[in-house]
């Protein structure tokens, strides 16, 4: 009998592969949205990350007919009144790349002391489940935000992040150092048991 199929509802290769660490081993026959090029595009307009994983998650399902696992994350900045938030994507422009999303962070808190650079990630992780259920689970992480770039790991705004627990930016660690800090890695630690019973 083969595997049971579980989607995660992203076409992001960074993302899925930080995914695909969180979760470990599994009895699972794991795909991508890669995988599904027929599947529409979700538009992220809810006002806060379980909305958007949510919508995410079901879409995929509806479009697969497989369990499918979504995301939603974003960094929040103390000074900037927690932006760039739900909205960290599309922060400057859905076309702006990162390295210009980061510097405009940089280029706003020019002048700011760490104590007045704290920040976080957060992250909402859906599970839409072959009954209807959708299982939501968040997670966070605290820390600042570094005077420039640092580290050639990690992806998005990791470079400019320094965790509050290691000193580091996420940039600067390996991706198996990076999970257990981060807010991905804890909100998919949490819907893991719901994922493996699955496989049963």
């Amino acid at each position: 009998m083969s595997a049971p199929t579980l989607v995660l509802a992203t076409a992001n290769r960074h993302k899925f592969a930080e995914m695909l660490l969180a979760l470990g081993p599994l009895p699972l026959r794991i795909l991508s949205l890669a995988d599904f090029p027929e599947a529409p595009e979700v538009e992220e307009d809810a006002d806060d990350y379980a909305a958007n994983a949510r919508k995410k998650a079901v879409a995929c399902r509806a479009a697969t007919g497989f369990p499918s696992l979504a995301d939603d994350s974003g960094l929040e900045v103390d000074a900037l009144d927690g932006a760039p938030g739900v909205r960290s994507k599309r922060y400057g422009g859905e076309a702006t790349g990162f390295g210009e999303k980061m510097a405009r962070i940089l280029g706003a808190l020019e002048g700011r002391a760490d104590t007045e650079r704290a920040a976080r990630f957060r992250c909402a992780v859906a599970l839409a489940l072959p009954d209807g259920r959708v299982v939501v689970e968040e997670g966070a992480c605290e820390g600042r935000i570094a005077r420039a770039p640092r580290g050639a790991g990690g992806f998005g705004y990791d470079p400019i992040f320094i965790d509050s627990t290691t000193g580091r930016t996420f940039a600067e660690m390996a991706p198996e150092e990076k999970l257990p800090q981060s807010h991905r890695g804890r909100a998919l630690a949490k819907i893991r048991p719901v994922i493996e019973a699955l496989a049963r």
